[in-house]
């Protein structure tokens, strides 16, 4: 019986990233999570904060309007469930709103700015620019498949990145130019 990890490695295992017509430009098809959650806006959270607390206000509504008459503890239990449900659909408000940003759906100007830093620091570090992992490329790739641009889906089906892989549908070499043109104004002013 063959393990995973003695799948036979092909030539390119890499399956590219299919590119969506967008006004903006693409950042990445398959942020990890992180990055997702690092780059959110603050308006992300009010809007996430404000969505997920529609369903415990209705509620609280439908209790004033038409009162239940459960008990004791029966309204309370409604309320923690509809408070869990509504911190869910909060989370997954807020990583949407983030997420579209990465892929190039809603205005972008400020992630496109933070992406360019984050990699061009980690170019002049001589880091890895997505990090490193354990996986196999083979197994990598196999991860960036999975979940390239599921993030559009995420109200469905949440799916996140967790892998560390270089398979994001973008072109590094603007990274390493702007490290190089950064570097060489450096040495030019010493």
């Amino acid at each position: 019986m063959t393990s995973i990890t003695d799948v036979p490695q092909r030539e390119k295992p890499f399956v590219p990233a299919k590119k969506v017509n967008s006004e903006y430009p693409l950042i990445d098809s398959d942020p990890h999570f992180k990055r997702v959650i690092g780059y959110s806006r603050p308006m992300d959270w009010v809007y996430g904060a404000g969505f997920g607390s529609l369903l415990p206000a209705s509620m609280l509504l439908m209790e004033r309007v038409s009162p239940t008459n459960v008990g004791k503890g029966g309204f309370a239990s409604a309320m923690r469930l509809s408070g869990g449900v509504g911190l869910a659909a909060a989370f997954f408000m807020t990583y949407s709103r983030s997420i579209n940003r990465f892929y190039g759906f809603t205005e972008n100007r400020r992630e496109v700015d933070m992406d360019m830093r984050e990699m061009v620091d980690k170019v002049k570090r001589g880091e890895p620019i997505y990090g490193t992992s354990e996986l196999t490329e083979y197994m990598q790739g196999v991860a960036s498949r999975q979940s390239r641009y599921a993030g559009t889906w995420i109200h469905v089906m949440p799916w996140f990145n967790f892998v560390n892989h270089n398979q994001h549908g973008v072109d590094t070499a603007k990274y390493y130019q702007q490290a190089e043109r950064e570097l060489e104004a450096e040495k030019q002013r010493s």
